[in-house]
């Protein structure tokens, strides 16, 4: 367990006019082989919902579809960025980027070469937006997945990122976790985001350029087996895995009610 006595303690009115970003997979759910099993840890969401009605906004950011996130998640309390905010749920209005659209049959004739032809442990996530082409299970398959995802992405305009035991194919679109949490941060006092993964050091970018501008700021990593040893040292705190999520959004509740 990481150091409580450790955690920061902003203010109350910091935290009531703060933003909270919290990625979703390896930082509300825990990290599963089979990617459609995720489910969000023990009062995860409910830690989510009651700092979103203390705080200015919470933001749960991911690259997993809108629909999944909405499984679990109430959109009219807590805003939904999806598909590294490629699509957003804000107070029940869905908003999908300008540019998205016009990628989606270009994920889906990948996702669909992918299946065909691509290594056959390979396992394919589809998103609608963009594409996870998983060897989580077949780790000795990496650098095939690896080539292969370059190959699709030279004939097909997409872009590789790397991630956990994958590798993702997106739309050249500039969107990211850092741009999602900016374009929310305006009339925020404090900017906190929480995440596990090579996709949140765009979010950590973010609060390094708000941090310039003289915005409180707090970067949190949660440690797991695979987190990039970056992402730890960039952190203002670490978090002992998912199960410290949900309890390190209660004390930031908590401070805002002046418990």
């Amino acid at each position: 367990m990481s150091d409580r006595g450790s955690w920061p303690h902003p203010t109350p009115a910091q935290v009531r006019s703060g933003l909270v970003s919290v990625d979703f997979d390896g930082t509300l759910a825990p990290i599963v082989d089979d990617p459609s099993q995720a489910i969000p840890g023990p009062g995860a969401i409910v830690a989510v919902e009651e700092l979103a009605r203390v705080c200015l906004r919470v933001l749960v950011v991911s690259g997993r579809p809108l629909d999944f996130l909405r499984r679990y998640l109430d959109d009219h309390l807590v805003t939904l960025v999806a598909s590294y905010g490629l699509e957003t749920a804000d107070r029940g209005e869905v908003v999908l980027h300008p540019q998205a659209g016009a990628w989606v049959d270009v994920i889906r004739d990948v996702a669909t070469a992918s299946r065909e032809k691509g290594p056959p442990e390979m396992e394919v996530e589809e998103k609608g937006l963009s594409l996870t082409l998983h060897y989580r299970r077949h780790p000795e398959i990496r650098g095939r997945v690896e080539e292969w995802a370059a190959t699709q992405a030279n004939r097909s305009g997409l872009e590789v990122r790397p991630a956990k035991q994958s590798v993702e194919l997106h739309p050249p679109v500039e969107a990211d976790k850092g741009t999602a949490i900016l374009s929310f941060a305006d009339d925020a006092e404090l900017v906190v985001h929480i995440g596990d993964d090579v996709g949140d050091l765009p979010a950590f970018d973010a609060l390094d350029g708000l941090a310039a501008g003289g915005r409180e700021v707090l970067r949190v990593a949660v440690d797991g087996d695979e987190v990039p040893a970056l992402l730890i040292q960039r952190a203002d705190l670490v978090l002992d895995g998912p199960p410290e999520v949900p309890e390190f959004l209660v004390h930031l509740r908590d401070i805002a009610l002046g418990a």
